[in-house]
């Protein structure tokens, strides 16, 4: 493999939901999550995160597996509900000591903390004030931001406001697949501009404070690719396109709303939550950005599904996006493109050219588990990938580090427990951790590309 350069970062990422467990332990407050599990049918199985991998109570077994894997950078997030257990007022300690403990333990093996504030598990009772929807959850927001902020910022200097916030807005409020469970219009489409909002508030307030720290958002980016030529199916991949990418990287990286969002929500929002103003806060500088990036999104136009723009949902754009290409699949159905993260970091940074340096921040698959945990498909994969952000490397792009997702199989949202994305197994019934052969093979990668670069391997 092409050597990469010397300072480039080494990681892998998991999220609080995911993996914590222990809902109810030291003053936690229910999350958006909990309640959504709690619906029957809402999650494959009727699984939860009640337990997960149990991180909360093995996190020092967990920190001593990345030890072992070599990298020096762990991406993770902080649950809002550990914290702030009602979303404000009154902070929890023992969820913020829990935390500062997973920090000093991944120092204390030369991992820095990528710490991201939100991965979508919103206190349920600020769902139940609106959640998402109402503009005054940004300003919730922020506070909790500065509580981390003060808490942990001796021990973090790279902070992330939002995890595709993409998924929170459109998934979680207008598709219905995620939590909270809405299948939503306008108040999806307030969500995502919310979220934004959010973001820039609380950058421009953590950075007065510690302006020695370093600030980004993380966001879910692949090119929509238009499954013909026809005008109506490059129009549609357009429109796929401002759904999934132009409404957050227009006002974050340009400061301009999308020249086509009023024509392809027509009748759906009039965007009346948008103030004056709000494009210079969303706006603010950023010190990188986190890209995930899993497979391309392949478009074809449709009908819309419902013919009353007053009642459409913030995904019935007249899209199709099943018809996908005759190439190689994970178990999880994704086509295997690694040529479309290439595409990503090379376009994101054709349209942007003062975007900010990038990580790619989560980038796996899933595969059958075979006897011996060889996983040798994972491998391949990530071999691939690693090579397609070299490629964009060269072309320009100034990618700084690379997040296997994920470190430990988990919750995976909808999914349940059944796919199973790590480089380490975890027994749900006895919670042992096994690496797979994946684990083997980046430990040995991370060295040589530590070893060629200078650095001393760990």
């Amino acid at each position: 493999m092409t050597d990469f350069p010397e300072g480039f970062r080494w990681g892998v990422a998991t999220s609080s939901y995911q993996i914590e467990g222990a809902v109810d332990a030291d003053g936690r407050g229910p999350s958006i999550w909990d309640a959504f599990g709690a619906v029957p049918g809402a999650v494959a199985g009727g699984d939860t995160g009640a337990v997960a991998c149990d991180h909360y109570h093995r996190m020092p077994e967990d920190v001593a597996l990345l030890g072992e894997l070599g990298v020096d950078a762990y991406r993770f997030s902080v649950a809002w509900p550990r914290v702030l257990p009602t979303g404000e007022g009154r902070v929890e300690q023992r969820g913020l000591d829990f935390y500062r403990r997973l920090c000093e333990e991944l120092l204390g093996r030369g991992i820095e903390p990528f710490l991201t504030l939100y991965h979508w598990d919103l206190p349920q009772a600020l769902e139940e004030r609106g959640g998402w929807r109402v503009r005054d959850t940004a300003l919730r927001f922020v506070d909790y931001a500065l509580v981390v902020q003060e808490a942990l910022g001796d021990l973090v200097s790279k902070w992330t406001t939002f995890n595709e916030p993409y998924v929170s807005s459109i998934v979680g409020y207008g598709e219905g697949r995620h939590a909270p469970g809405a299948r939503e219009g306008h108040g999806s489409l307030a969500a995502a501009h919310h979220l934004l909002v959010a973001h820039g508030l609380a950058v421009r307030e953590m950075r007065s404070r510690r302006p020695d720290h370093q600030f980004g958002i993380v966001l879910n980016q692949s090119p929509s690719v238009p499954v013909t030529s026809s005008p109506a199916d490059v129009a549609a991949a357009r429109r796929h396109d401002l759904l999934l990418r132009r409404q957050f990287t227009d006002p974050l990286f340009a400061t301009r709303y999308p020249e086509d969002y009023a024509e392809t929500f027509a009748g759906v929002t009039d965007a009346s939550f948008r103030l004056e103003g709000d494009l210079g806060v969303i706006s603010q500088p950023l010190d990188y950005v986190g890209i995930n990036y899993y497979y391309r999104q392949h478009v074809a136009d449709a009908p819309h599904r419902d013919p009353d723009p007053a009642t459409r949902t913030s995904i019935d754009i007249g899209i199709d996006t099943s018809r996908l290409p005759d190439v190689p699949r994970t178990a999880m159905g994704w086509p295997v493109e690694p040529e479309g993260l290439t595409e990503t970091l090379v376009g994101l940074k054709e349209r942007y050219p003062d975007l900010p340096p990038v990580y790619v921040t989560e980038n796996g698959c899933v595969y059958p588990d075979r006897p011996g945990f060889d996983d040798h498909e994972r491998v391949e994969f990530v071999s691939r990938h690693l090579a397609a952000a070299r490629d964009a490397m060269e072309a320009g792009v100034d990618l700084r580090g690379y997040f296997v997702w994920s470190f430990l199989d988990n919750f995976e949202w909808a999914h349940g427990y059944k796919p199973r994305f790590g480089l380490v197994h975890v027994d749900y019934e006895t919670l042992v951790r096994t690496p797979r052969a994946s684990f083997h093979w980046y430990r040995d990668l991370v060295a040589g590309q530590r070893t060629r670069s200078g650095r001393v391997a760990r």
